[in-house]
């Protein structure tokens, strides 16, 4: 036991320190937020400053991500985009957090705000109904307007007997539905965000492509296989009838995913625990696309003379056109929610496969070249020249199917602006203080 200095009317340095030494360290716990530090320090909210000193874990991370933090209108965002930069529930415990959304609050609270954006506006419950149901007649122009000109078309050539007037019939009607396409993909839940003009073109280019073939591209193939053949309508109008029917449920099912993804979000306390509750939406979403399709399927028969009973199983060139509408389904889905490299691969694999077996076909007809064409002769001899679009746009949507099954299930696929406003109340509190 150490023995008290005695006081001697000198000071002596020497047994001061060795009593000092003797008492037992006191710890000051420093606060976590900018908003609570000590009145004598004088760092107060909106200046930046948290806990000082190299006991601070997080202040790393918050100067790296800075930017991502100060243009933040909601925790919910620092989270997806942690995530999106690979920082998972792992991470965020060696800065002493339980998961990545707690982590977030931290951030959210501790970096200032570069600029505190206006609350949306709620629009009146009468111009809300009104618009919901405007952008519902929006999607389902395109089908209404291609059934329209099916029909019309259909009757001038049975009343006129006249392939002109059919034929500029079928142009104005097929205009109108492109333009009403168009007006579907820049409005709403099919529209992507920041894909600029070389997106936008890209796109453009696959889906003329897939287009044209599902147009005339079995016709084509089995012209340079087998010889001329004369052009048949009907399949090519069921093909048409059916892609802009498929407008309504692609809209529809990728505006609920969105929203119920949003809310899953805004509950959701950790990655993992997200991602188990968005997994089955997601695939209830496209199980409910299919299904929808398969509908669609009986009603394009319906519409179109020339189809096949409605009582028969699907044709392979059915079966190639629901190929072609679940690509094209998957790939907005994924460019809607910033995966766009994806979405132009998938496409352009599809593209790419039916331009091959055009071309094998066309070289085979060289001399000598006939083993080139061999593989797609015993498929289309075997299957129909339609089972070469299936093929192919049926490998790129499983493809897609696979990789959107681990990418939609991401808080980072939905953690945009859009995600946050969405949401009707705030999702947590500040998450409580931890001492380093």
């Amino acid at each position: 036991m150490t023995t008290p200095p005695r006081w001697n009317g000198r000071f002596d340095p020497a047994s001061s320190d060795r009593g000092l030494g003797a008492l037992p360290e006191v710890r000051v716990p420093v606060s976590r937020r900018p908003d609570e530090a000590s009145a004598r320090t004088g760092a107060g909210r909106g200046q930046g400053k948290g806990r000082r000193g190299p006991a601070d874990p997080v202040r790393a991370l918050m100067h790296h991500h800075h930017d991502l933090c100060a243009r933040a209108v909601d925790p919910l965002e620092i989270a997806a985009g942690l995530e999106a930069h690979g920082v998972t529930d792992r991470t965020a415990a060696r800065f002493r957090h339980r998961d990545v959304f707690s982590l977030a609050e931290e951030l959210y609270a501790r970096v200032p705000r570069a600029e505190e954006p206006a609350p949306p506006v709620a629009p009146a419950p009468g111009r809300a109904l009104a618009a919901r149901m405007a952008l519902g007649a929006l999607w389902l122009l395109p089908g209404a307007l291609c059934v329209a000109t099916a029909s019309a078309v259909l009757r001038v050539d049975g009343i006129r007997k006249d392939a002109t007037v059919g034929l500029a019939v079928g142009a104005g009607g097929a205009a109108l539905t492109v333009i009403a396409l168009w007006l579907c993909l820049r409005r709403g839940p099919l529209r992507v965000h920041g894909s600029g003009r070389g997106g936008r073109i890209a796109y453009a280019l696959g889906a003329g492509w897939l287009f044209g073939y599902a147009a005339v591209g079995d016709w084509l193939l089995t012209g340079l296989l087998d010889g001329r053949r004369p052009y048949e309508a009907a399949p090519a109008t069921q093909a048409a009838v059916l892609l802009a029917l498929a407008v309504a449920p692609a809209a529809w099912c990728a505006r609920w995913f969105a929203v119920r993804a949003r809310r899953r979000l805004a509950v959701s306390r950790g990655l993992e625990e997200f991602a188990a509750g968005v997994r089955p939406l997601f695939a209830g979403v496209v199980t409910a696309f299919v299904c929808g399709l398969a509908a669609l399927v009986l009603a394009a028969r319906l519409t179109v003379p020339g189809s096949p009973p409605v009582a028969t199983l699907p044709s392979m060139a059915e079966a190639a056109v629901v190929a072609l509408c679940a690509l094209l389904f998957l790939a907005r889905l994924l460019a809607v929610h910033g995966f766009r490299k994806a979405a132009l691969t998938g496409t352009a694999v599809a593209c790419a496969v039916q331009a091959a077996a055009l071309v094998t076909a066309a070289a085979a007809r060289l001399p000598g070249a006939g083993p080139l064409g061999a593989p797609v002769a015993r498929l289309t001899a075997a299957q129909g020249a339609a089972a070469i679009p299936a093929a192919a746009c049926g490998a790129a949507a499983l493809a897609l199917l696979i990789y959107a099954f681990g990418a939609l299930c991401r808080a980072s696929a939905h953690g945009g602006p859009g995600a946050c406003t969405a949401r009707t109340a705030p999702a947590t509190g500040t998450a409580p203080n931890r001492a380093p």
